[in-house]
């Protein structure tokens, strides 16, 4: 397992979580499909298109949320350390990520797409 499998992992596991609806629900998690794609070639990054740059945001920060509020609870509670880790780890990047194309779409008026790369992982490969 490469540093990013359990990212694209939880990813994925969110996708397939969440009841699709016509609109806003659909469209994000299009666009979170899109990410994990692109990160099943690429390994440690991805690339966002201008025009969903709000809506990769969104799908971001709602994997974070659900993450916080519903996974991580039980990943300490259960005392597994390498899961709460990994956990935090997908939280705070998912979290920077989603700032730093809400960043992005504002300085460049949603007109430019952006590669992002997801930082290190900051222990070894876990399997």
């Amino acid at each position: 397992m490469t540093n990013y499998d359990f990212f694209t992992a939880q990813l994925r596991f969110i996708a397939k979580k969440t009841e699709r609806e016509p609109g806003a629900v659909d469209d994000t998690m299009r666009a979170l499909d899109h990410v994990i794609s692109d990160l099943e070639i690429h390994a440690n990054s991805f690339d966002v298109k201008a025009n969903d740059l709000g809506v990769t945001a969104r799908a971001l920060a709602g994997v974070a949320g659900f993450l916080q509020q519903h996974i991580l609870p039980e990943a300490v509670e259960a005392g597994h350390s390498v899961g709460e880790e990994q956990i935090r780890w997908t939280i705070e990047t998912c979290m920077s990520t989603m700032a730093k194309l809400m960043s992005h779409a504002e300085l460049n008026k949603d007109q430019k797409d952006i590669k992002i790369k997801l930082p290190a992982y900051p222990s070894k490969p876990v399997s």
